[in-house]
């Protein structure tokens, strides 16, 4: 049984090919998505002959691909697509619809807001932990260098919302509604969609210099692309950084440690700087030698969990992340992994677990113990062939 594996460089990609490979599936690579100088019809012809020749049970790939679901339909071959992105624009694609997708979303809430458009083949299905590849690259060593760390940009490089051609007072309003919608919730932006207008939604559109359009997509894209193309980033850069530069000066004996490629010019000299980390080699040692990792979700994940939370797990590290709709589903908050709801109770779980070690230290061990044997990337393949195959 062999598949065709869609590759563009995705950091989640060798793991999934690693856990197909273990269930006995020959995987054929295709890596035409990782040249940038071919154009899509080249693609298509290039995977179409590969099919005719290999003729697989399937075509792979992280993340949806509308050509590629065109190019399965035709030929009647199933495409198996895998988000590991929130959001992910191109499941509004028309091509949704095609009877040979199966699409497994992992956050809930995107996952309902297109389930209706092609019911029997869109899933909803967490993410996964490379728990096995973290254990052979890390060992049983445990020796706790960093007392609070982040990992992750501060997506100021991907920041639509600075570039907005609009008066200085409108955006100072937007800025204003966004930081309302950080204070009030730790998670998603609920207040910001009950208060940002129609006009509003307008007024962005034609501010903006590129706006994703809704040309051939199964509904109007508008607002979806002003909450998560435009606002989302931008409060990601505001949440980041206020929370890091209010935890860099919150403790006395403690350090709080950011890597980050990101432009960290407005981060506080409270804050200890590193630069990034490579995602396979450098970041779970991170994750393993911190007393307390940070998870700050990107608010376009409005239910799920996002896959810093299983790498943490994976890495048997300690994980203090924001609260989230989907984590109770898979974990016990205080025995797997630690949660927060405000700025004022992060601040106070930093505190109570540096001090007190051997609880931080069995949580983390019991998030790890959990998501090895239940959530493991293994699984959620298993679960993906066994959904296909039915």
């Amino acid at each position: 049984m062999n598949i065709i594996f869609y590759r563009y460089n995705s950091i989640c990609e060798p793991d999934y090919i690693d856990a197909f490979k273990r269930l006995g599936v020959d995987v054929i690579e295709d890596m035409d998505g990782t040249d940038i100088s071919l154009d899509v019809g080249v693609k298509i012809t290039k995977l179409g002959n590969m099919i005719a020749e290999k003729r697989p049970l399937f075509i792979f790939s992280i993340n949806f691909f509308p050509f590629l679901s065109i190019l399965c339909q035709r030929l009647g071959i199933i495409y198996v697509a895998v988000s590991v992105d929130c959001p992910v624009f191109e499941i509004y694609h028309s091509s949704i619809k095609n009877a040979v997708n199966r699409v497994f979303l992992f956050d809930r809430k995107q996952y309902l807001s297109v389930r209706d458009e092609n019911p029997n083949c869109i899933f909803h299905l967490p993410l996964g932990a490379a728990c096995e590849r973290t254990s052979s690259l890390l060992g049983d060593e445990y020796d706790p260098e960093y007392d609070v760390s982040f990992i992750g940009s501060l997506y100021l490089e991907k920041d639509l919302f600075a570039d907005l051609k609009l008066d200085k007072k409108d955006k100072d309003r937007f800025v204003d509604m966004m930081e309302e919608t950080i204070k009030t919730s730790a998670s998603g932006f609920d207040y910001l969609e009950k208060n940002l207008s129609l006009d509003d939604e307008k007024m962005i559109k034609r501010a903006a210099k590129d706006f994703y359009p809704s040309e051939g997509s199964v509904m109007n894209m508008d607002r979806f692309v002003v909450l998560n193309d435009y606002m989302a980033p931008h409060m990601a850069y505001l949440e980041r950084v206020y929370l890091l530069n209010d935890l860099g000066k919150s403790f006395e004996d403690a350090k709080v440690h950011l890597f980050t490629r990101s432009d960290t010019s407005k981060i506080s000299k409270d804050v200890v700087l590193h630069g990034g980390v490579r995602s396979l080699e450098e970041m779970p040692f991170v994750f393993r030698n911190s007393r307390i990792n940070l998870n700050i979700s990107l608010r376009s994940i409005q239910t799920g969990l996002p896959q810093r939370i299983w790498d943490v797990l994976a890495c048997r590290g300690f994980l203090l992340t924001n609260a989230q709709d989907e984590i109770c589903d898979y974990f016990t908050p205080g025995v797997h992994l630690e949660t927060y709801s405000s700025r004022e109770e992060l601040k106070e779980k930093i505190r109570y677990y540096l001090d007190h070690d051997d609880e931080r230290e069995r949580i983390a061990q019991n998030g790890f113990d959990e998501v090895m044997n239940k959530h493991a990337v293994l699984m959620r393949v298993m679960t993906m062939v066994k959904t296909i195959m039915s």
